[in-house]
C-alpha cells in the first residue's frame, strides 16, 4: 500500500505515522487531515512524504487506504458528506462503531476493516487486533508489530474492552509510588524503583512458553510477600469487580 490517508491525527494517528516512516523498508506516502493541525504539521515537518491536506475529502481522494481515527462522538461531524469510492480500503479505529454503522455514515461499498492499534505501534512492537482479516490491512499492522485477526465483531469488542484497562495499570503504579512516598521515600526514587520493577515484569511477558498464571506462580513464594498482596488485595471480590466493570464496558461497545 503506497498511499495512506489518516483522518483524525491524534495520539494513535501520530503513532502510526511514526511507526510506518521511522522504520526500515519503503515508506508510503501519507496524507493527513487538518483535524489535529498541530500534530499533523509537526509530522509533515519531520517526515518526507507526509502531507497535510486541505480537508478530509482530499485525504480520501489521494489515498488507497483511509484510516479513520476520530473520536466516536465526533464521527458524524468529521465524516459528513465524505465521498468514499468503492475502490478504497477503509480502516476504522473508532471504538464502539461497527462496520455497518460506519458503512451507513459513509454510504460506501468499500471494504471496511476495524482495528485496535495501540501507541506502541510507533516502536513497531504492538499487536493490533483486526476484523475481519484483510491481507492489506494485516500486512500493514504486521509491519507495526503484528496483526491479530478475529473472525467477528463480537470477539473484536472483547479485545476492545481489554484496552480500557491500560490507564488503570498506570494508576496502580502511581499508587505504589505514592504509598512509598507516604512512608518517607523520595518521590523520584520511588518512581524510579517502581518503573524498573515493572519493566522487568514486562520483559518476562515475552516468554510466551508460559501462560500468564504460570508466570504469576513462578514469581511467587508460598506464604511470601507476593502471595500475601495477591490474596489479601487482589482477592475474589476484587477480581469479580474488575470483570463486572469490563462487562459494562463491553455492553456499551456492542
Amino acid at each position: 500500500m503506497q498511499r495512506i490517508g489518516i483522518i483524525g491525527v491524534g495520539e494513535i494517528g501520530r503513532a502510526i505515522v511514526e511507526g510506518l516512516l521511522g522504520g526500515d523498508g519503503e515508506a508510503p506516502e501519507v496524507f493527513l487531515s487538518p483535524r489535529g493541525a498541530r500534530v499533523a504539521a509537526e509530522l509533515s515537518g519531520r517526515f518526507e512524504g507526509v502531507r497535510v491536506c486541505a480537508g478530509n475529502q482530499e485525504v480520501v481522494d489521494r489515498s488507497e487506504l483511509v484510516i479513520i481515527a476520530v473520536r466516536r462522538q465526533d464521527r458524524h461531524e468529521a465524516l459528513a458528506g465524505l465521498k468514499v469510492g468503492d475502490d478504497k480500503l477503509v480502516v476504522n479505529l473508532m471504538a464502539g462503531v461497527s462496520i455497518d454503522d460506519l458503512r451507513r455514515t459513509l454510504a460506501t461499498g468499500a471494504p471496511i476493516v476495524r482495528a485496535i492499534p495501540l501507541p506502541a505501534v510507533r516502536e513497531r512492537r504492538s499487536v493490533t487486533v483486526t476484523c475481519p482479516s484483510h491481507p492489506v490491512v494485516d500486512a500493514l499492522f504486521d509491519r507495526l508489530g503484528g496483526a491479530l485477526p478475529v473472525a467477528d465483531e463480537d470477539d473484536f469488542n472483547v479485545f476492545s474492552a481489554l484496552t480500557g484497562t491500560l490507564t488503570a495499570h498506570y494508576a496502580y503504579l502511581a499508587t505504589l509510588t505514592s504509598w512509598a512516598a507516604g512512608h518517607g521515600i523520595a518521590p523520584d526514587a520511588a518512581d524510579r524503583y517502581v518503573r524498573g520493577l515493572f519493566q522487568n515484569v514486562g520483559r518476562s511477558l515475552s516468554d510466551e512458553s508460559r501462560p500468564l498464571r504460570r508466570l504469576a506462580a513462578d514469581h511467587e513464594t508460598p506464604r511470601g510477600s507476593n502471595e500475601r498482596i495477591r490474596t489479601t488485595w487482589f482477592d475474589a471480590a476484587n477480581a469479580t469487580a474488575l470483570k463486572e466493570a469490563l462487562d459494562g464496558l463491553l455492553t456499551d461497545l456492542r
